[in-house]
């Protein structure tokens, strides 16, 4: 992601929302996004794939920004489009602009809401129970998680959702924050696993108490309960981001 920025002002007819996804690889990237996808087409809501090596879009010429997850650190300035992205979020945050981050985008939209992120003291991966105090926005379910890095919740923020081991969702205005994975499908994760052994990944995750062909099996297992929870956590998100003021146009 560079730190041009293409504005687009916005224009009558369906909603643009950014998928703020970090494989350069824009057909692995497109895969990635999982449910989203099913959810926009139901929503009529138009995806604008930005990937990590395109110009960051004008916040203010946007009805929404997802930011998926990632390999690198919230946290870790020597990641080269980091910081645009981190502007990103701050000027839609700025703008009104609502905001989905899941996994490692929830960490940068905590980030940007002035929270911390750090290394946990334990990750957590895998399928995981995580429970929820506002059902009426995101469901108590069984959500994939794989993540070594957490978030606190930021200033101004209510957290309404976790697991024993970490906070796993809060919310600020028409903003929401999620640790877990709620796209996730099996062509998502397939992704995934062609990423991890490409990198020899796969050959680590034993040493972490995993196994990549059992991971493939129990994604399959959940797919389905995965994908209808998931749909009704993004119309949920949408229509409570709907109920905020307008993005601003300066």
């Amino acid at each position: 992601m560079t730190d041009g920025q293409s504005a687009r002002l916005p224009t009558p007819g369906p909603a643009w929302v950014a998928a703020v996804v970090h494989d350069l690889d824009r057909a692995y990237a497109e895969a990635e996004m999982g449910t989203v996808v099913a959810w926009a087409g139901r929503a009529g809501v138009t995806l604008e794939v930005v990937t990590a090596a395109d110009p960051v879009p004008d916040p203010r010429g946007l009805d929404g920004i997802v930011v998926f997850g990632s390999d690198r650190s919230a946290y870790d300035g020597s990641v080269p489009w980091l910081a645009a992205e981190l502007d990103l979020v701050r000027g839609a945050v700025e703008a009104g602009t609502p905001v989905l981050g899941i996994c490692f985008g929830g960490q940068l939209l905590a980030r940007a809401l002035g929270g911390t992120v750090r290394r946990a003291d334990q990750g957590e991966f895998g399928w995981t129970r995580v429970t929820s105090d506002d059902e009426t926005l995101l469901p108590s379910a069984t959500w994939m998680e794989f993540h070594f890095d957490t978030f606190s919740v930021p200033p101004g923020a209510v957290e309404i959702a976790r697991t024993p081991l970490a906070s796993q969702a809060f919310v600020h205005g028409p903003h929401l924050g999620v640790q877990f994975h709620p796209e996730l499908t099996p062509e998502a994760f397939g992704t995934w696993a062609s990423a991890w052994r490409a990198r020899g990944f796969d050959q680590t995750l034993p040493s972490m108490g995993l196994d990549l062909d059992q991971l493939c099996a129990d994604v399959a297992a959940h797919a389905e309960a995965s994908r209808e929870a998931s749909l009704r956590l993004f119309d949920n998100f949408w229509r409570r981001a709907r109920t905020f003021p307008a993005p601003s146009v300066i």
